[in-house]
């Protein structure tokens, strides 16, 4: 079953490492049956960082407006440390829009809000030049993309000129009109959505696109009970226009953030973990489902959010466990199926899943 969040005190740091196979781990949840459950790890001294503490509590805050997604809130704060883009997968009414924005207020970050939509135009998500009648110059407008965190809302319904317009933000942090490269505010995400069942009018993202995305992350529907917390709070009166008024407060800010990546840089990677991930990112290449396998890029965002979630779990030094708990949300968007495994049912994770119960651990 998938880990989830009340809202109440996030679950002990010095817990087992975990796997994830829905999005990613939340601290203290059980491996998956494809990754055995080592010894848990005693706590590093990063178990006392007042930076890390203070990313643990943003789980809190957000879990007051947010019921059930805990495991979303940490690969998002992942994707921050990584400074990596999220893509989120859910159908419609389970929280992405509202968990985004009580992450940003949690984090003291600005984040903005994009529909995309089929007559989209570049322009109106980086910018473009307006002319100014008093000054008779062309002055540069910013567009929504100039802020912290950027809500790409149904990123798949715009057409394919538009979603380029994406890709110098995302890979080069930066927007580029009339020969003048603009810098985008730090820390910068996408946070895109995408809904899993519904594909009239949709433009598939280009695996160049997707392989941007740091993670894809899967927002399950809310179990029983949490639906039923859900009906609750909205019984009492929650209203998710207003934050303040559900007590979500900001808890941690930039200065956290920049030492936190600083920390996660400092993750030490033995050879022989190094290795287990490039035979993993390997294995996919020659599995016989898959047409596409994962790039080399694809092995570096495995070892960067392997080294996060380490830190997150308070350790400085990277586990096999780290790898596969992040294996999942990392490589899938990245690998392809072959039409007649998609003929016959075959799923992606599934795949992933036999990859990592096949390729040697190293002990």
């Amino acid at each position: 079953m998938n880990p989830s969040y009340d809202g109440g005190a996030p679950p002990s740091p010095a817990g087992p490492v975990a796997g994830y196979p829905g999005g990613v781990p939340s601290a203290g949840a059980a491996v998956p049956p494809q990754a055995p459950a080592a010894a848990a790890p005693a706590a590093s001294p990063a178990s006392g960082d007042p930076a890390r503490q203070a990313l643990l509590d943003v789980r809190q805050e957000v879990g007051k407006a947010v019921v059930g997604q805990d495991s979303t809130v940490t690969g998002m704060l992942i994707a921050l440390l990584c400074g990596g883009h999220v893509l989120l997968e859910g159908v419609p009414g389970v929280a992405k829009t509202l968990l985004v924005r009580a992450l940003s207020k949690a984090l003291s970050l600005d984040t903005k809000r994009v529909q995309f939509t089929p007559d989209l135009m570049p322009g109106d998500v980086t910018g473009s030049l307006v002319y100014d009648s008093h000054t008779s110059e062309f002055t540069f407008r910013e567009g929504p993309v100039f802020t912290n965190i950027l809500l790409a809302d149904e990123i798949n319904r715009t057409p394919p000129k538009t979603q380029a317009s994406l890709l110098e933000a995302m890979e080069e942090r930066q927007v580029s009109a009339d020969g003048v490269s603009r810098p985008l505010p730090a820390p910068f995400i996408v946070a895109a959505t995408q809904n899993p069942v519904e594909y009239e009018g949709t433009y598939p993202l280009p695996e160049a696109q997707l392989d941007r995305f740091l993670l894809k992350l899967t927002m399950p529907l809310p179990a029983r009970d949490e639906e039923i917390e859900v009906i609750r709070r909205h019984a009492e009166g929650f209203d998710p226009r207003n934050l303040v008024a559900a007590g979500v407060n900001a808890v941690a800010g930039g200065s956290e953030l920049d030492s936190a990546r600083d920390k996660v840089a400092a993750v030490r990677v033995a050879p022989e973990i190094l290795a287990y991930i490039v035979d993993v990112v390997r294995a996919t290449r020659a599995a016989p489902s898959f047409q596409l396998g994962v790039s080399p890029r694809g092995a570096t965002a495995l070892l960067n959010t392997s080294k996060a979630w380490a830190w997150l779990s308070g350790r400085d030094f990277v586990t096999p466990d780290d790898v596969k708990a992040l294996a999942l949300p990392c490589l899938r968007h990245r690998v392809g199926l072959r039409p007649e495994a998609q003929m016959d049912g075959v799923q992606v994770d599934d795949v992933l899943g036999s990859i990592l119960a096949s390729v040697p651990v190293p002990r």
